[in-house]
């Protein structure tokens, strides 16, 4: 057994700098990919919110309902892709950072 990091482990918590507007950001990949999820989800959050507000400012058709209700969908799908993703791989990575 070797007391040596696995490089590819080493990638995982290793910075990622990238540029956003002005600012340099750091973080690693994996930060970056949890961050995609947060913001993704965000999003969807608030079109259901905007939604919902129509539908309970007056516009109660079936149509903006059956609307609301497939955003809804989709929120639970993107959240339990992202909650999918990013466990596979945290375990994918706690494997690898033992197997050294």
């Amino acid at each position: 057994m070797s007391n040596s990091i696995n490089p590819l482990s080493l990638m995982a918590t290793a910075p990622l700098n990238t540029t956003k507007g002005s600012q340099a950001q750091g973080g690693s990949w994996f930060e970056a990919m949890a961050d995609a999820w947060g913001k993704t989800l965000d999003s969807q959050a608030t079109r259901i919110e905007n939604m919902s507000n129509d539908i309970g400012g007056g516009n109660d058709r079936p149509e903006a309902i059956t609307a609301l209700t497939a955003e809804t969908l989709k929120m639970g799908f993107l959240s339990n892709s992202s909650h999918t993703a990013l466990t596979s791989v945290g375990s994918a990575l706690e494997t690898m950072a033992r197997k050294q």
